[in-house]
């Protein structure tokens, strides 16, 4: 029987050498292209190796990353990815519908009174923030077939960077620099096949703080 459509959506054939935080990073970069990611569960124990459930805001977002990476090599592993069964216990016990009513009517008071807490927050907070360095025109080189990345975070990794560029046509690699983490070379096949990943990822955030700038590298 087919599992209905769910915000979360369960992964499994992942590389189980990969260390959590960096597995979670990466799982992070790429799927929150598709939509908000509003947490991703990956958990060592041998019950769990090699798998991990990435929840979406959006059942829209979850449907498009399913079908969208469906056997991307991740890690040098082709993704399995499918719905989460909605009975599933350990999202159940995320989403807080896990117990019994009581419980369930007690951390659904507790979740609203939060909500209530944190929408009120930011709220005051929202017009004191710098526009996001995404929306700052990049001063630009002539095209070139070779795209210079900057303000990277300092966990950007190859790996990470390959599964973003790696989507568009005539990518060939990602060069990193020794010593310095937030800047990076990609190179594609032509101009024209670089200027398309440029204008799709510019600006596009790896953590929540960094929204990564790209340009023409010189030549």
């Amino acid at each position: 029987m087919d599992i209905r459509p769910n915000h979360t959506i369960y992964i499994n054939n992942v590389n189980d050498k990969i260390k959590k935080e960096e597995l979670k990073r990466s799982l992070y970069a790429l799927f929150s292209q598709f939509g908000q990611v509003m947490d991703i569960v990956a958990m060592k124990t041998m019950k769990m190796r090699g798998q991990a459930f990435v929840i979406f805001r959006e059942l829209a977002a979850a449907t498009n990353a399913l079908r969208q990476l469906q056997g991307f090599p991740f890690y040098n592993k082709p993704m399995r990815i499918q719905y989460a069964k909605t009975d599933s216990d350990l999202i159940s016990k995320m989403r807080g519908t896990y117990g019994d009513k009581e419980k369930k009517k007690e951390k659904k008071k507790k979740a609203l009174e939060q909500a209530a807490n944190v929408n009120k927050k930011p709220a005051g907070t929202v017009n004191t923030q710098p526009p996001p360095p995404a929306t700052v025109q990049v001063p630009d080189n002539p095209p070139n077939y070779i795209l210079f990345l900057n303000n990277l975070p300092e966990e950007t990794n190859e790996m990470m960077l390959s599964m973003l560029f790696n989507q568009f046509p005539g990518f060939k690699e990602v060069r990193l620099v020794p010593g310095k983490h937030d800047i990076a070379f990609v190179e594609f096949e032509s101009e024209a096949q670089a200027g398309v990943a440029k204008d799709a990822l510019q600006g596009f955030r790896i953590t929540a703080t960094c929204a990564m700038k790209i340009t023409y590298a010189k030549k």
